[in-house]
């Protein structure tokens, strides 16, 4: 199979090509031939077209690429190899939402050939793979694992936004279902990921490696947000305190904030129910979760303290809120914790206005209900700069006297105008 890729004889698919499938696809493109499946006849249709429909890549991304984009079946059907990538999200009870993930396989099943390999990226809990997907491989094709043909697993670990944690930089997860298997995903995945591979000794194994990377961030980051709470009944700024903890030489440099986005958000959720299915209740992964969750609700509660602490009337305030997305410098707008924060106002019958240079607006009134205004007014009672983005750096205090009322709130979720603020506005970070 390694030979046959190497030499065009045998042509790798991805199936879906969202912010993990489309720069795994155009990364292999640039070495072997590659078929770009996703079901989404107008993403492809931009692809086709050099536009990454996450605005991640530059067009330049698509130069010298050997890749067909489609969402044909037939054309599908031409690939031996294939990696599914496909997002793996939570329903509304944070539960597993393993609807994309059995379709993709149902897809892949439809045209899956004797010989052909199957290599799933999407994040999942342990054994998801073997006893989810595999049999639905199975029930497609009329093929029998092992015998016709051959599955591995190697988790995504692309960071959305990071333009220095690419996917050839960052060592590469692999495993299959045997030695065979193993070592020709290990030598395929070597043709692009500069950094190397490290092969995990089974399926299982992967899929826990995954998924304990993004449950370790999210616990850590619930630990700094519940002693930001705590500080601020002692009146004292939380990234003060980690600067100065943070001389040592192994103190763990994590900060407050709001938990969103597709990962860690959501993976541990994942964990949490097949640790419930082994009959094991998760009780620091849920408490963490708990924590991180809450925190949206938390900030807006807090906007509405300090306003009334200001002397405004609530029923009359007008607050700005920066940043929709779930993280800085990226267009994602998915499990944005920043919706947590406008609903919460708005249940407060706060009238909010909402600007974002990255987030689409109409995206963002589909999933949330809210849309974004073109350009901030000019009274506002209170500004909570929710996301970073890089074109907030640099906003100074002139900046922020322009566009409020008399005695003001500024709340600095990531504290990063810290020292910055010297006249009467009330300046608040976590």
């Amino acid at each position: 199979m390694y030979e046959k890729l190497v030499n065009k004889e045998a042509t790798l698919a991805v199936i879906g090509l969202g912010y993990v499938g489309l720069p795994i696809a155009l990364e292999f493109a640039k070495k072997i031939k590659v078929i770009g499946f996703d079901i989404n006849a107008k993403r492809v249709e931009m692809m086709k077209n050099n536009i990454d429909p996450s605005g991640e890549l530059e067009a330049s991304a698509f130069e010298g690429t050997d890749i067909t984009f489609t969402d044909n079946l037939d054309v599908l059907r031409e690939a031996q190899f294939f990696i599914v990538a496909v997002p793996t999200p939570i329903d509304e009870h944070a539960m597993p939402d393993l609807k994309p993930l059995l379709s993709a396989s149902k897809t892949v099943g439809k045209v899956l050939k004797k010989g052909d390999y199957v290599v799933y990226e999407s994040t999942v809990y342990p054994g998801c793979t073997e006893e989810d997907c595999i049999p639905v491989l199975e029930q497609e094709s009329g093929l029998k694992f092992h015998k016709d043909f051959k599955v591995g697993y190697s988790p995504e670990r692309i960071n959305p936004g990071d333009k220095e944690h690419t996917l050839t930089k960052i060592i590469k997860v692999v495993s299959g279902c045997d030695a065979e298997s193993s070592d020709i995903i290990a030598k395929t995945y070597e043709l692009v990921v500069e950094a190397g591979v490290h092969r995990a000794s089974s399926i299982k194994v992967a899929e826990a490696a995954k998924i304990i990377e993004n449950t370790q961030r999210d616990v850590n980051i619930a630990l700094m947000n519940e002693l930001s709470l705590i500080f601020d009944r002692l009146n004292i700024n939380t990234y003060e305190v980690l600067e100065a903890a943070g001389t040592k030489w192994n103190f763990l440099k994590f900060s407050p904030g709001l938990v969103g986005g597709h990962c860690i958000g959501v993976d541990p959720y994942y964990l949490t129910y097949k640790a419930k299915e082994l009959g094991y209740d998760a009780k620091v992964i849920l408490s963490g979760r708990t924590t991180n969750d809450n925190m949206g609700a938390y900030i807006a509660k807090k906007a509405v303290q300090l306003m009334v602490k200001q002397g405004k009337d609530i029923s009359k305030v007008k607050v700005l809120v920066m940043g929709a997305t779930f993280k800085e410098n990226v267009e994602d707008i998915r499990n944005s914790k920043v919706a947590d924060v406008i609903k919460e106002l708005k249940d407060f019958s706060v009238n909010v206005d909402v600007v974002d240079p990255h987030a689409d607006s109409e995206e963002l009134n589909h999933e949330y209900g809210f849309s974004l205004v073109e350009k901030p007014g000019n009274e506002y009672d209170a500004v909570i700069v929710a996301v970073n983005h890089k074109s907030y750096l640099n906003l100074d205090e002139k900046y922020f006297e322009s566009i409020t009322t008399e005695n003001p709130v500024v709340m600095d979720i990531k504290g990063i105008y810290r020292n910055k603020f010297s006249n009467g506005m009330l300046y608040w970070s976590l």
